[in-house]
Order: C-alpha cells, then sequence, then structure tokens
C-alpha cells in the first residue's frame, strides 16, 4: 500500500495550500496564483473559462473549441453514444469514426451538454426557509425551497438550472445552464489507441493513450455558434508550465467526518468492491458468448472495470493508518476550538455526534435501501425506464416542491429525453444482468425478506429476468411515450410485465427511501452544515468545497514525481507509444497507427502530469495556460490521486492529459481529419454548414 503523507492542512479542515484544491468560479484564489506563478487570473478571465467550458451531464466534463459548437472531450466520454450508434456492421468503437463533411455528423441517441452562465449565491434564502426546522420538516422544507428556486430559474427548456449544495450545506448556489440535447458525434479514433493499455494502465503513469473526441452542439438543426470558447495552443503544455484544469469533479469527501470515514471504510467499500468484482466476472463471461455479445457489452466492462480500480484506491486510502490518524487529528482539533468557545459549543457542538447517530442508523438498513431502491437489486435499462414511468405518473400530478427531486419541473427535461431515448436495448445483455441482481437480491436480503418473496414469488431470477425483458414493449420509444402521456390511467392499466415489476417494487422502495430520507438524510444533511459552519468561525472562508459534479477551477504545473524512489518524468513521446505495442491486447496499437508510423513525429509530446487536483468526473476536462489556449486534454490520475477522494498530496498526486500536440499530429498524420484542424487552429475559423436533422 502507498503511503499518503498528507498534513492536517490539506485534509479539508483548513485553507488550502500548494496547488491544492478544486475551486469554485465565484470563490476562486485569484491572489494565491499569483503569489505562487506570478499570474493572476481576472474577473473576465475567469468569466471566459468558465462559458468556454461544458458539462456532458451523464458524469464528464468538455470543452467548446470552436465557435461552431465543437467540443472536445475524452473518447471514454463519448464511449455510450459512439456504441449506441454502432451496429455489427459499422463498429465505431473499435473501428473509429470520422465525419468528412457536416452531413456526416451522427446525433447521440442520450447526450446533453451543459454550458454554465450564470451562479447566483441563494444560502440566505434557504437558511432563512430552513431556519429552526429539524428533521423531516428540515428535509421537505430545503427540497421544497430548492424545487422552487430552480422553477424560477428555468424559463425553458433550453435552460437548465440546479441548486448545488457546497461546504455540505454551508452554502448553496444556483447554477444557471444553457442546455444543449441535440448533440453530434465529429471525431473518435478506435478504442485501441483511445484506451491504449487497458486496465492495466489505468491509473497509470507514464501514459500513451489517445482518449479524445469531439462532438458537435446543436440549436434549432444548426449547430450552436459560441462567443467564448478556446484557441489552441501553438506548442501545448511545456514541464514546468502553469495550467489550469476546468472541469466538473464529480465527488470528494474530504470534508465529510470521521464517523463518515469510518462507515466509508468499513462499509460501503468493502461491499461495493465486492459487488462490482462479480459484476466484472459476470460481464466477462458474457463476452465470451460471441462477438456481438462483446460488443454489446464493451462499455459496460470499461466502467465496471474502471470503477474497480477507483474504488479499490480509495479504500486503500481509508486503510491507510498514518493518513486516517491525520484525518482524526483534524477533526479533533477543530472539535477541540469549538468547544473551548461556549457560543461555538452551543451552536455547533454536537453536530458532529448526530452525525455519527445517524450513520449507525444508516447500517441497519443499508441493504434494503441499496438493493430496493437504489438499484442494485434490479440492474436493467428496461427496469429503469419502467420506473421512471411509474413514478412519473405518480409524482407529475403533485405540487412541484413535493416531487421526488428527480421529477421537478426543473428536471423534466432531462429526465425526458433519457426516458425517450432512442439507444439500443439489447435483451440478451438485459436478462444477464438482471438476473444477477436479483440473485443479489435474494443472497443478500434473504430469501425469507417479505420483499424478496413478494418480488421473486415462485420464480427463479433467471425466469422472472426472462419473462418481463422478452415480454416488455419498452424497447420501443413510441410506446414509451404513451405511456407517459398517457399518465396514471395508462400506467395502472398497463399489462406490461416490466412496469408491473416497477408497480410491484414501488411501495417497498419508496418506504425506505421516505425512512432514509426522513430520519437518517435530514439529520446528517442539518448536522453537516453546522459543522461546516463551524469552520467557517474557527478558520475563514478560505477554503473549498467538497466535489459536487459542478464546475470548479483548479490550477498547478507540468511536474514529475518520485516513485519507489525513482524520478518520473512528466511528458511522454509518441514513439513510447510504438516502444509499447506488442500486437496483443491491450497494448496492440491499430492499424491504422502502424501504418502512420513512418510518417509520424516521434518526439512528439503524447501525455503529461501535472500538479492539478482533480477527480473522477474531470474526464475531458480542458488543460489551459495562462493564454486560455488548449495545451492538453485532462482524461486520468495517477494511481496516487484516488486517495485525492480524501485529501491531496502534491509531491505524488498527478493529473494525466493527453498534449495537445498529440490531438493535432494524429489528426493529421493518422486520420487526415482536416476538416477537425482547421477548425481548432487559432485564427482559421471555418464556416460549418448545417446538416439536415437526424
Amino acid at each position: 500500500m502507498r503511503q499518503l503523507a498528507v498534513v492536517a492542512a490539506l485534509l479539508g479542515a483548513l485553507p488550502a495550500l500548494a496547488d491544492e484544491g478544486m475551486w469554485t468560479y465565484n470563490n476562486f484564489p485569484a491572489a494565491a496564483v499569483k503569489a505562487q506563478y506570478g499570474f493572476e487570473p481576472t474577473a473576465q478571465w475567469l468569466d471566459k473559462v468558465r462559458l468556454s467550458s461544458a458539462r456532458i451531464a451523464g458524469g464528464c466534463s468538455a470543452s467548446f473549441v470552436s465557435a461552431n459548437g465543437l467540443v472536445m472531450t475524452n473518447h471514454h466520454c463519448t464511449r455510450g453514444c459512439i456504441e449506441q450508434l454502432s451496429t455489427a456492421d459499422k463498429d465505431y468503437i473499435a473501428n473509429g469514426f470520422y465525419a468528412k463533411a457536416p452531413t456526416d455528423e451522427l446525433k447521440c441517441p442520450a447526450m446533453e451538454i451543459n454550458q454554465l452562465a450564470e451562479i447566483t449565491d441563494v444560502t440566505d434564502r434557504l437558511n432563512t426557509a430552513t431556519q429552526g426546522r429539524t428533521g423531516k420538516e428540515y428535509s421537505d422544507t430545503l427540497k421544497a425551497e430548492m424545487a422552487k428556486i430552480e422553477k424560477e430559474c428555468a424559463t425553458s427548456d433550453q435552460v437548465r438550472c440546479d441548486v448545488v449544495t457546497l461546504y455540505q450545506g454551508g452554502k448553496y448556489n444556483l447554477y444557471k445552464y444553457r442546455r444543449f440535447q441535440d448533440v453530434r458525434l465529429v471525431f473518435a479514433p478506435e478504442h485501441a489507441i483511445a484506451f491504449f493499455g487497458g486496465d492495466p494502465d489505468n491509473f497509470e503513469f507514464p501514459r500513451y493513450d489517445l482518449d479524445v473526441s469531439f462532438v458537435r452542439v446543436y440549436q434549432d438543426g444548426k449547430p450552436a455558434p459560441q462567443d467564448n470558447f478556446f484557441k489552441w495552443s501553438k506548442a501545448g503544455a511545456k514541464e514546468g508550465e502553469l495550467t489550469f484544469v476546468s472541469g466538473h469533479p464529480g465527488r470528494t469527501s474530504r470534508g465529510l467526518t470521521i464517523a463518515e470515514l469510518e462507515y466509508q471504510r468499513d462499509v460501503v467499500l468493502p461491499k461495493t468492491l465486492m459487488l462490482m468484482s462479480e459484476q466484472r466476472g459476470l460481464i466477462t463471461e458474457f463476452q465470451k458468448r460471441g462477438p456481438e455479445q462483446k460488443r454489446i457489452s464493451n462499455n459496460l466492462l470499461f466502467g465496471v472495470e474502471n470503477a474497480v480500480k477507483a474504488q479499490k484506491g480509495r479504500h486503500e486510502a481509508l486503510l491507510d493508518k498514518a493518513f486516517f490518524a491525520q484525518k482524526v487529528a483534524a477533526e479533533q482539533e477543530l472539535r477541540q476550538k469549538v468547544n473551548a468557545s461556549p457560543e461555538l459549543k452551543k451552536k455547533y457542538g454536537a453536530a458532529w455526534d448526530e452525525i455519527a447517530k445517524a450513520q449507525e442508523q444508516l447500517k441497519h438498513i443499508r441493504k434494503e435501501l441499496n438493493f430496493m431502491e437504489k438499484g442494485q437489486g434490479f440492474s436493467s435499462q428496461l427496469y429503469n425506464i419502467a420506473m421512471t414511468l411509474v413514478r412519473a405518473a405518480d409524482e407529475l400530478p403533485k405540487e412541484n416542491g413535493v416531487r421526488l427531486r428527480e421529477f421537478t419541473d426543473a428536471a423534466l427535461p432531462g429526465l425526458k429525453a433519457q426516458l425517450l431515448s432512442p439507444a439500443p436495448i439489447y435483451p440478451e445483455l438485459e436478462i444477464a444482468r438482471l438476473e444477477f441482481s436479483l440473485t443479489k437480491l435474494r443472497e443478500e436480503l434473504g430469501a425469507d425478506h417479505p420483499f424478496v418473496k413478494k418480488v421473486l414469488g415462485k420464480e427463479s431470477p433467471l425466469t422472472l429476468a426472462t419473462r418481463v425483458v422478452n415480454g416488455s414493449q419498452l424497447r420501443d420509444v413510441a410506446f414509451r411515450q404513451q405511456l407517459f402521456d398517457g399518465g396514471k390511467k395508462a400506467i395502472s392499466g398497463s399489462k406490461d410485465p416490466m412496469i408491473e415489476l416497477a408497480r410491484l417494487v414501488d411501495p417497498d422502495a419508496r418506504a425506505i427511501r421516505k425512512n432514509h430520507e426522513d430520519n437518517i438524510d435530514s439529520v446528517i444533511r442539518k448536522n453537516s452544515e453546522l459543522v461546516a459552519k463551524a469552520k467557517f468561525e474557527v478558520y475563514g472562508t478560505n477554503v473549498y468545497p467538497d466535489a459536487t459534479f459542478s464546475l470548479r477551477l483548479s490550477y498547478g504545473s507540468v511536474k514529475g514525481y518520485v516513485e519507489d524512489g525513482k524520478k518520473v518524468t512528466p511528458i511522454t513521446v509518441m514513439s513510447g507509444t510504438f516502444d509499447r505495442h506488442t500486437g496483443e491486447a491491450p497494448f496492440a496499437l491499430p492499424k491504422s497507427w502502424l501504418d502512420a508510423k513512418s510518417k509520424l513525429k516521434a518526439s512528439t509530446p503524447m501525455n503529461f502530469a501535472s500538479t492539478n487536483d482533480i477527480i473522477g468526473g474531470n474526464s475531458g476536462s480542458p488543460a489551459i495556460n495562462k493564454d486560455a489556449e488548449i495545451v492538453g486534454l485532462i482524461f486520468d490520475g495517477n494511481i496516487q490521486s484516488l486517495g485525492g477522494e480524501y485529501g491531496f498530496n502534491e509531491s505524488v498526486n498527478r493529473a494525466v492529459s493527453v498534449h495537445s500536440e498529440a490531438i493535432i499530429e494524429s489528426l493529421k498524420t493518422v486520420y487526415g481529419a482536416t476538416r477537425v484542424i482547421d477548425e481548432l487552429r487559432p485564427g482559421k475559423p471555418v464556416p460549418v454548414k448545417a446538416p439536415p436533422a437526424g
């Protein structure tokens, strides 16, 4: 196990040091950057970078790189789209894709891209609404006020508004986005080079990947013009150069209490790792059924393998005794300062103990919550569609403020886009996944559990999975639309077996969710808010919040590190890609690269490591220089970065990017993608004519 030498100041309790921090745009430490690197980002610079950044609603980051709506992100962030557009005859995952003409750009069946237009602090409004309230009343009031704020903000389907919880409830910001739901694939390389080295190289460095893809956002059937976009740097990142990463880190847990971290270490992570490992085995065996089965499950296997390695790294971080002791020391220091002041003790002193009690309660309902409500017992796209339809029929007639959060007016455009997506669904894979999850449901809850008896009856998991998948019409988008439009009457009268299964599950799933939200989550939310406010009073506001899949900006530099006594240089070159080629997956380069070997410039920088503070969700983030020019594309971190879930160690934690020069050299020499290059080159905008819709 690698030691994580992280001091208390880097554990979420004290102001950040060195290059640490995933900073919000309305609290960016520009003066600290100037003090360390001699460059101070202005308000205008920050606005441009914010508006040039983008978010893929499914969980990745991206950036606008031309005035014509061209968006750059990782290949692994568009894998879902690429796989959905593929067929047995046209496998774009294996063979890559390039739209040589505007009319060749293909619409992704289920992709949404967001651009953050405005940030508004709504803390006072929410604090006023919830003042003096606790438990269920606090939770209900908070959700209702959030829904009200979001509805006031979302004036059309082209606008998305999210109230973002920061500092565990210490602050609330309203993020208003431009929403693009017409997204079309422009370029993607072959999987073999986009994920060169596969799982063995994942979260490792040195790396030699071309993990890049390009899509385009459309509005009213035309490419959506952009006033703000990143231009391309002339030479890309150099060692020692200041770099910024603007992206959407998904989640960190640096501000959690010790009780919460113990629950993660002792319960959540071990159970999650075991379940995911079994899922990986299931999908690996499924792929052996034949080439088509392998094709349709590749993206699923990629996701599971990536998650297993990430969760393992996080677990190892919390098992590191020295690291965990520092987390304990940081919390004890804060609590001692709070308890030393009668005023602070009265306001905040009990918060940590209340969170600890809630964690104990959570242990008692964990299995039922995960397997009945959070999807671990019903792993199926068709089931998810069915449950969405069943709940939509119940929720949408209600007042906006009392609905489940995913059915509020502000959330509806995104929900409907996913629900009515024409993305293909494969029955054989659905049956395999649902059978597995139903088997785990019975295993975890026990064969005598009333819910298990209710769901399975006399059927085996395989029999039930086969019956409801093969008998369902929910693969038909028109049928889904009919049920959605028909509301409660259509759903209650439906004989579709997957709808019937969702109707059967819903009452019990709702009950366990309500118990969790009213009696556990509400306590954690309220007392986490108090802990955050205690930190503000003791240490001030010069701290950054945990990641929440909202736009953040980090700063750092291109820098190597020492591992096992050996210096790791920060930049790899293209010739090393061919040195690593063995001819066998996952170290087998595609034919296009082997054919282009003699033409490629061997010294072209390929990937680089930097001290930018990132986490999952940052995939696809642009790496830019002080002139707001693209110098790279984030696609991974090194193995030490996995401990970044809980703390940051500048000496070894590294973000990993595709170098901007590798992207240009590959587009030009390997793929002949001149149409893309002409859009990326500064000062050479190329008009993009609108292709016909569809």
